[in-house]
């Protein structure tokens, strides 16, 4: 199906369109007999329109590096002795809290501070209120985070003088994307002066990009070791993984073609007036007014793409109709006029439902369990697709754990890249179609260690600072020692040892002047 547009415009393109399009084919035919194009990712050397499936769904070549987060220079633990407790409340939907949930924990590292088990807001996204504790191990969350930070499950009561007092957290509005200077100046203050803080609304309310190879590191611990869902949840994604891989391979697709994502990307005209008045709507009541032309929106790559393009240009890359596909998605906007086409193409689609339809499942599909296992299927899925990896904190936190969890193959679309050749399908141009769409694929990255660029996030691609190799050029990316464990308990057992002979030792006094 193609896109059908509700408002008629434009025109058929002049002849001198037409002659550049042949004069541009021509060139790369020419250099096509000359030289041949590298997938991204080290997966070898393909000629410039072809794309070999089967290498795609093995993982990337890692280029000798893999994924390390443990500490690489002196990281002493946490002192007994703390400046507060700090307590935050995470909005927004699941992975948006889990990248706060990070930032929680080295704000806490940065300030000396007792973390208390950070707040899942019920309210802002899912109107869920499982909690940290519905969705995430808490045991494991702290016995893993110990060499780095205290965490306590909620702030102590106070005794002295034979008095119970409670300590009340001093609230704050952090600023977006704050700088550590915030939170040893501004922050630590208050901190110290009420014993503990509350930071909320807290959503990237730390920079991403912090000048500390160990601070970054001390992100991914959190992000990929000490944040494990809850044993029932991971119970529930292996059962579907396991069901889905009985039959081979399969790839996994965050088809994001929902209300609030087309509404925010500002791309209406594809949709009748009345599924364009509810989008319009919901922008108005949801995010700032901006001018939006849709055209102009598509041609840069600011649009979702529809589950038919998605469809199609899998085709391009030679995956056939007998790929199986889990669909990681909520309510798609606009129907079964949207869906059939891709279905047409690739009838073998599920989700966690249809695999899946153990009664605590259905029954949280669209809270922040059926999130959750969206989450592990999709990170463990041969392949992963997201069709919209802009604002999406979903596929971005997922791009990021595939990387992390060994160089796993993604297929990232370059949007603005394909935007033409789809126009000019729409426009009657089909010759030469899936040569075009393959080719724009061959320049995306596959899943291989890369250089972040922004705005590509750092829970996007932690490369290099989560990654070491055996062998470096470069010594600031050699591996840890592989004791490193050991060393760490170690330092923590010592800690542990000198708080107890300075408790001894102040009783032996107290004994001595009585």
């Amino acid at each position: 199906m193609r896109r059908q547009h509700w408002k008629q415009g434009g025109g058929s393109k002049g002849i001198y369109a037409k002659l550049t399009v042949v004069v541009v084919v021509l060139l790369i035919c020419t250099f096509s007999v000359f030289f041949s194009a590298t997938i991204s990712g080290n997966r070898g050397s393909l000629e410039s329109s072809e794309i070999n499936v089967e290498e795609l769904w093995e993982s990337a070549k890692s280029g000798g590096w893999r994924p390390s987060s443990a500490p690489r220079s002196d990281w002493p633990p946490p002192p007994k002795e703390t400046n507060g407790y700090l307590r935050v409340r995470c909005n927004g939907g699941l992975n948006q809290q889990r990248s706060a949930i990070c930032n929680a924990v080295l704000a806490a590292r940065i300030m000396n501070a007792t973390l208390v088990l950070p707040e899942l807001d019920a309210n802002s996204f899912w109107h869920d209120d499982s909690g940290f504790q519905g969705i995430y191990d808490v045991e494991h969350f702290i016995q893993t985070l110990k060499y780095d930070v205290r965490i306590v499950e909620s702030i102590p009561e106070t005794h002295k003088n034979g008095k119970t007092k409670k300590i009340k957290a001093h609230q704050i509005r952090p600023p977006r994307d704050a700088p550590i200077s915030w939170y040893t100046t501004v922050a630590l203050k208050k901190m110290k002066e009420h014993g503990a803080i509350y930071l909320t609304p807290f959503s990237h309310r730390l920079a991403e990009e912090i000048d500390n190879a160990e601070y970054q590191r001390l992100r991914c611990r959190v992000n990929y070791h000490a944040l494990r869902f809850k044993p029932n949840i991971m119970r529930l994604s292996e059962s579907i993984v396991d069901k889905l891989r009985a039959q081979g391979h399969f790839m996994s697709i965050h088809l994001r073609f929902e209300m609030d994502m087309l509404a925010f990307a500002g791309c209406f005209d594809i949709f009748s007036p009345e599924e364009q008045s509810i989008l319009k709507k919901y922008r108005k009541d949801n995010f700032a007014e901006k001018r939006l032309v849709y055209n102009e929106r598509r041609a840069i790559g600011k649009c979702p793409l529809t589950p038919e393009e998605v469809g199609l240009v899998l085709r391009a890359m030679g995956f056939d109709n007998s790929t199986r596909i889990y669909l990681a998605a909520g309510e798609l906007f606009g129907g079964d006029r949207f869906m059939k086409p891709f279905r047409d193409l690739f009838p073998r689609l599920e989700n966690h439902s249809s695999v899946d339809s153990s009664e605590e499942l259905v029954a949280n599909t669209r809270g922040l369990l059926g999130s959750a296992v969206d989450y592990m299927v999709c990170l463990l899925s041969d392949i992963f697709m997201p069709t919209y990896d802009g604002p999406s904190n979903f596929a971005n936190n997922l791009l990021g754990h595939r990387l992390y969890y060994g160089f796993r193959t993604t297929i990232r679309p370059d949007r603005k890249g394909l935007a033409p050749i789809f126009i000019d399908r729409e426009n009657g141009q089909t010759a030469g179609f899936e040569q075009a769409v393959r080719r724009v694929m061959l320049k995306t990255n596959f899943g291989g260690p890369h250089k972040r660029v922004p705005p590509e996030s750092f829970y996007t691609n932690s490369w290099p600072e989560c990654f070491c190799q055996i062998s470096p050029s470069n010594p600031a990316d050699k591996c840890p020692p592989d004791n490193v464990l050991e060393i760490l308990e170690s330092q923590l057992e010592n800690e542990v040892n000198r708080d107890l002979e300075a408790l001894m030792e102040t009783n032996s006094t107290r004994r001595t002047e009585i």
